[in-house]
């Protein structure tokens, strides 16, 4: 499958370099000198406008703000593709979500391309962990929520293949337990020092 990754800030840039020779991929962003710099950059990678991208692809990442990712989703031609949302809705000043638990970034992205098939993913790591050898960050889990089983396996393969584990949580409205979880992850790095190179996890405590 080809990926796209429309969007090129830490997020966008790490997750290229992670992908970068283990699948087709195609970089987009708004100022396409970024983009073209980072294809050269990077093995089998090439750049492309967002719509080229976006056409070019099964896969489409979206790594801006959530603002910016629902306006995106909006007008897109995304039809059928697998649509993958990064973003945790965070207030401008950084204080908390702009909601939560009745509704989710990813299904208000999903009502605005209803016929795309939205997969959360990635929202609960620092963009910092894809600076980090893959190797030491293969146990690390990214959560995936989805409601469609085929783009939830397609979406999985794409966290292995940039170097960490695939976590399943259900349907995509248990993106409304992930972005929370995402804000928490934010806090604890930045508002209690623990730094970025933090993620949650699950022990499994044997009796």
């Amino acid at each position: 499958m080809t990926t796209a990754i429309i969007g090129l800030g830490n997020m966008g840039k790490g997750l290229a370099r992670r992908l970068a020779g283990k699948t087709d991929l195609v970089v987009a962003a708004r100022n396409t000198e970024t983009a073209s710099a980072l294809a050269n950059a990077l093995p089998n990678t090439r750049a492309a406008s967002v719509e080229d991208a976006i056409a070019q692809s099964e896969i489409v990442v979206i790594a801006t703000h959530y603002g910016d990712a629902r306006d995106l989703a909006a007008g897109a031609a995304l039809d059928g593709k697998i649509l993958v949302d990064i973003t945790n809705p965070i207030k401008p000043d950084f204080s908390g979500l702009l909601f939560g638990h009745s509704t989710s970034a990813a299904e208000e992205i999903q009502a605005a391309a209803s016929g795309a098939r939205v997969v959360k993913a990635f929202n609960t790591i620092f963009a910092q962990l894809f600076d980090i050898p893959a190797v030491a960050t293969a146990d690390v889990p990214v959560y995936i929520a989805g409601d469609d089983e085929e783009a939830v396996k397609a979406v999985a393969d794409l966290v292995r293949k940039a170097g960490f584990a695939p976590e399943s949580a259900g349907g995509l409205d248990a993106a409304r337990l992930l972005e929370p979880l995402g804000m928490l992850n934010i806090r604890f790095g930045y508002g209690l020092g623990r730094g970025t190179a933090i993620a949650p996890n699950w022990l499994s405590i044997a009796a």
